[in-house]
């Protein structure tokens, strides 16, 4: 007859120990999956927009009014155009990209600072974010409008607070 020989409980507090030092080591970086997956989103948003804005460009170059205002025809309409890149409004790169809007409710992002058809400067976030009575204050996208022929117009991404 065979003795049935097992683990003694020294190995197994060993391997509890080492697997308890695993863990406390590989948790924190496994905390913060949400904070990424709002910047990876807010990237996504940026590259939208950077493309649309080449694209409503491109045509207004080919209208000819790529050094002066006017509107060119897009997928979702006419957008609004200063120095052939689209406005800082909701009549500009707010319908240049589709899903973006201020009252839709099949896109994440809302329009949280400066929809006026004549701005210069238009801030999104996630939508429940706008409606949150104490929003991460840095967690938003900037589209600035060009300002002259020679600036072209520029996203700025701050997910400072996306991390938290």
């Amino acid at each position: 007859m065979k003795r049935q020989q097992g683990f003694t409980l020294i190995e197994l507090v060993v391997v509890i120990v080492i697997l308890g030092i695993l863990a406390v080591t590989a948790a924190p970086k496994f905390m913060n999956l949400q904070g990424d997956a709002r910047n990876a989103s807010l990237q996504g948003l940026k590259g939208a927009i950077q493309g649309a804005a080449g694209i409503v460009y491109g045509k207004a170059a080919i209208a000819g009014i790529e050094s002066t205002s006017g509107a060119v025809s897009a997928g979702t309409g006419t957008v609004a155009t200063k120095f052939g890149y689209p406005t800082a409004s909701k009549d500009g790169i707010v319908k240049a990209v589709e899903g973006l809007g201020e009252n839709t409710s099949d896109t994440d992002f809302v329009v949280v600072k400066g929809s006026s058809d004549n701005g210069t400067t238009i801030q999104f976030t996630f939508k429940n974010y706008a409606s949150d009575t104490t929003p991460p204050k840095n967690c938003f996208l900037t589209y600035n409008a060009a300002t002259s022929p020679s600036q072209a117009a520029s996203v700025i991404l701050d997910a400072g607070a996306c991390k938290d």
